[in-house]
C-alpha cells in the first residue's frame, strides 16, 4: 500500500481541520490590549489633577451654601471656612486647653447628624481629641463664650469614608458651635 502514506484517511483529515480551526479562533480571539494599559492606574500628576478638581467643586458648593444663607465666611489656608458670630472673652484657645461646648453638626443640605441637645455638651482637650482636624483648627479661632459656624470640607472632616454612622462618605459638614467654657 504505497499510496496510503501520502493520503490521510478522512477521520484524521477532519481532526486536523478541527484542530487548525480551534487554533485560529484562539489566536484571533485573544485580548489585543496593550499589557501596559490593562489594569491602568493614573499617575501622580493625574491624581493631583483629579484631587484639585474635587477640592474646587467642594469649594464651590460651600460658597454657594454660605451665600444662600447670607453668612460672611472666612477661608483659612487649609480650606476651613469659619464665621465668628459672637467674639467671646479672654485669649484664643490653644492646644491642651479644655473646652466645653454645645454644637449642632449637619450636612450642607441641612440634614442634621449630631447635636448637643441629644448628646449633651461636649468636653475636649484641644489637639488631644479625636475631633476632625477642621474642628480642632476652628477652635483655635475661638475664646470662652464664643459662638461660631465652621464649614469643614470632606478632607478636614471625615474624608472618604464618613463616620460609619450618620455622616456619609465625602461629606462637607456645617458645625454651629457655642463655647460654654
Amino acid at each position: 500500500m504505497p499510496g496510503d502514506s501520502k493520503i490521510l484517511n478522512k477521520p484524521m483529515r477532519f481532526r486536523i481541520i478541527i484542530l487548525a480551526f480551534i487554533f485560529i479562533c484562539a489566536v484571533s480571539c485573544r485580548d489585543k490590549t496593550d499589557k501596559k494599559t490593562s489594569g491602568y492606574r493614573p499617575g501622580k500628576e493625574e491624581m493631583a489633577d483629579v484631587n484639585s478638581y474635587i477640592i474646587q467643586k467642594d469649594r464651590e458648593r460651600i460658597q454657594s451654601y454660605f451665600e444662600r444663607k447670607g453668612l460672611k465666611m472666612t477661608e483659612t489656608a487649609t480650606g476651613l471656612w469659619y464665621c465668628i458670630i459672637k467674639e467671646g472673652e479672654g485669649d484664643l484657645f490653644k492646644d491642651n486647653d479644655r473646652i466645653v461646648y454645645n454644637f449642632q453638626c449637619s450636612l450642607l443640605d441641612g440634614t442634621e447628624c449630631y447635636n448637643s441637645v441629644d448628646l449633651g455638651p461636649q468636653e475636649i482637650k484641644l489637639g488631644m481629641s479625636e475631633l476632625p482636624s477642621g474642628l480642632n483648627e476652628g477652635f483655635k479661632y475661638l475664646k470662652r463664650g464664643s459662638e461660631a459656624i465652621f464649614i469643614l470640607p470632606p478632607f478636614l472632616a471625615y474624608g472618604l469614608i464618613g463616620d460609619g454612622r450618620k455622616i456619609p462618605p465625602r461629606s462637607t459638614l456645617v458645625y454651629s458651635i457655642q463655647v460654654i467654657r
